[in-house]
């Protein structure tokens, strides 16, 4: 007798379209022969979660729609950005309205991503809203981040970056009038720097640490390269791919001394 399949999924490994008939709890893969071949459902589980479509996790797909919605909704003073985090290092795989940041696909984490992931923050909340950012072309931000996880595991960031410029602007004139003034609310958790660039993301880090004018690295102290490096540590900086070797060269120092800097802090 002849069971109605349940469901059809597609997938593809080799090139060649495959489709899967599951029927009751039994999967059955048909070739370009209708030759039927038994798959063990575990292992297609395994790989389906960790297909990528147009360059992105498959389970993050339908958020790349979800991007162009918000930012169509909202409107051109919402930059809205979707970071994959099953990749290497959390690039930028879709954004609207980057005007905003000056960032485009393929950029890397924040500051302020790297420490929610540091600090595992998507384990205690499912977003943060109304923090700080700031971006070179735009100046200060209103930020919101939602974490997209799969069964407790982080997948991705679906970020909003709201240029309120204007809008101040035209509130504080109009407080003027009344000879009043206000100053923005903060939500105590630092401010948000968006960077186009690995090196710009680790020049940034570094500033923070040694101060906005800096020290030539050669007039660092082993002890100061050490402070450095364990605040850039601290910061989620070594989670960006090629952090080490831009960090080495950025201090004056080999890889191998940042990986025994590093060393030290385990």
């Amino acid at each position: 007798m002849t069971k109605t399949p349940e469901k059809c999924h597609r997938f593809d490994e080799t090139m060649d379209t495959t489709h899967l008939l599951i029927v009751k709890n039994c999967h059955f893969c048909y070739d370009s022969d209708r030759t039927r071949v038994r798959i063990f459902s575990h292992a297609l589980q395994q790989y389906s979660s960790t297909k990528e479509v147009n360059g992105m996790d498959a389970r993050l797909e339908p958020y790349r729609v979800v991007v162009s919605f918000l930012g169509e909704a909202l409107g051109p003073d919402y930059e809205v950005v979707l970071h994959d985090l099953t990749s290497e290092d959390g690039t930028i795989v879709a954004i609207v309205n980057n005007h905003i940041s000056g960032r485009t696909e393929g950029a890397p984490l924040s500051n302020m991503a790297l420490r929610f992931i540091q600090e595992r923050m998507y384990e205690k909340q499912d977003y943060l809203a109304g923090y700080q950012g700031a971006s070179q072309a735009k100046g200060r931000l209103r930020s919101s981040t939602m974490f997209i996880k799969d069964n407790g595991q982080l997948i991705g960031m679906l970020c909003i970056n709201f240029d309120a410029g204007k809008y101040s602007r035209i509130a504080q004139e109009l407080l003027a009038l009344c000879g009043a003034h206000t100053e923005p609310s903060s939500t105590g958790i630092g401010v948000e720097n968006f960077v186009s660039s690995l090196p710009d993301a680790v020049h940034n880090a570094i500033a923070e640490v040694t101060g906005s004018a800096g020290l030539p690295p050669d007039r660092l102290t082993m002890e100061e390269k050490i402070r450095i490096v364990e605040s850039l540590h601290h910061a989620g900086i070594f989670y960006m791919k090629g952090a080490v070797s831009e960090v080495a060269a950025q201090l004056g120092s080999s890889e191998a001394t940042i990986y025994r800097y590093l060393s030290k802090l385990k």
